[in-house]
C-alpha cells in the first residue's frame, strides 16, 4: 500500500474485505490541545489505543515501545490478519498517526498507510462519522516480526557522539531545540543531543496533511541530509515519526526512531531543572 491515502480513497475503498481502519486519536496532543473530534470517528473504525495499549507502560519514560509479543497480541484482538490492509487515522489530522505506521513497520508490517489529513480532512469532505465505541472483534491472526533496523537506542545515541553514523533529526519547535522555550515535562531542560539538527514537524504539514512532495524534498534538501542516514527523534518518540513519515514519502529510507528521544536522554544526562 502506499504510504499515505487521500480520504476520497479511503471513502471508496472503506467496504473493501480486507480493509481495516483504526482510529490512533489521542485525548491530548503534547501542548495540552484537544481535537473538536474527539468523541466522533470514521465508519467502522478500530480505536487503537496508542496511550495505554501500545505502548509500554512499566517504562519510565512516555509512548515507549509495547513488546512484540504483547504488540502482536493486541493488533489479534483488534481482528488484525497478515492480509489485513490498513488504514490509520487521528481526529488532528496528522499528529498520532506516524507513529502508529511506524509502529508497523517496527514489527514487520508493510500493508498500512496514514490517512492524509485525518478525521478534519473526512469531515470537511462531508463523509459521515459515528461515535467512537469499544467494541469486540473476531481474533486475527496477525503476527510481528522485530526489525531493529527501525530503532535505536540511548547507547546507541550515545556511541554515535564519537562514531557518527547517522545525524539526529529533531522534529521538536525551534524554541525547545535551542533552549529558549521549556519542555512540557518541566522539570527537564530544553536543548538538543549534540550534532542534531532541526525540522519541527508543523513544517512538513500544511493544514493538517503532508506538503506536496517537490515541498518536502526542498525542505529536506536545505539541510544537506538526503544522502546520510537519519535517526529521529522529538519530545518523546511521537512527533518524531511525522517528519520521518515525511522523509520517507520522498526517499523511502531512514524509517528509524530514537524512541526514547529528548525525555530519555535529558534524564539520563541529568539535564533536569532544580525544582524547590
Amino acid at each position: 500500500m502506499n504510504k499515505i491515502v487521500s480520504v476520497e480513497w479511503l471513502h471508496l475503498n472503506l467496504n473493501h474485505t480486507n480493509l481495516i481502519v483504526l482510529d490512533a486519536s489521542l485525548k491530548t496532543t503534547a501542548n495540552g490541545s484537544v481535537s473538536k473530534f474527539s468523541l466522533k470517528t470514521i465508519p467502522g473504525a478500530r480505536f487503537f489505543d496508542l496511550k495505554n495499549t501500545f505502548s509500554d507502560s512499566s517504562s519510565p519514560f512516555p509512548n515507549t515501545i509495547p513488546n512484540v509479543t504483547h504488540f502482536e497480541i493486541e493488533c489479534q484482538k483488534l481482528g488484525i490478519c497478515q492480509n489485513s490492509k490498513i488504514v490509520v487515522f487521528d481526529s488532528t489530522g496528522i499528529y498520532s498517526s506516524p507513529r502508529v505506521w511506524w509502529l508497523f513497520t517496527l514489527m514487520g508490517y508493510q500493508d498500512i498507510s496514514v490517512l492524509d489529513g485525518g478525521l478534519p480532512e473526512w469531515i470537511n469532505r462531508g463523509f459521515s462519522t459515528e461515535t467512537r465505541a469499544y467494541k469486540l472483534y473476531k481474533l486475527g491472526n496477525f503476527k510481528a516480526t522485530f526489525q531493529t533496523k527501525h530503532i535505536k537506542s540511548y547507547q546507541d545515541v550515545l556511541d554515535n557522539l564519537h562514531t557518527k553514523t547517522f545525524i539526529i533529526m529533531d522534529a521538536r519547535s525551534e524554541g525547545r531545540f535551542k533552549g529558549r522555550t521549556e519542555e512540557p515535562r518541566k522539570h527537564l531542560k530544553s536543548g538538543h543531543i549534540p550534532n542534531s539538527i532541526n525540522i519541527p514537524y508543523n513544517e512538513v504539514l500544511t493544514n493538517g496533511k503532508f506538503k506536496t512532495e517537490s515541498e518536502l524534498k526542498t525542505l529536506f534538501t536545505k539541510k544537506n541530509v538526503q544522502k546520510k542516514t537519519l535517526v529521529f527523534s522529538c519530545g518523546s518518540g511521537l512527533t518524531a515519526c511525522i517528519v520521518m513519515l515525511a522523509n520517507a514519502l520522498v526517499f523511502n529510507k531512514n524509517k528509524i526512531i530514537y524512541d526514547g528521544s529528548w525525555t530519555e536522554w535529558a534524564e539520563l544526562q541529568n539535564l533536569k531543572i532544580d525544582v524547590f
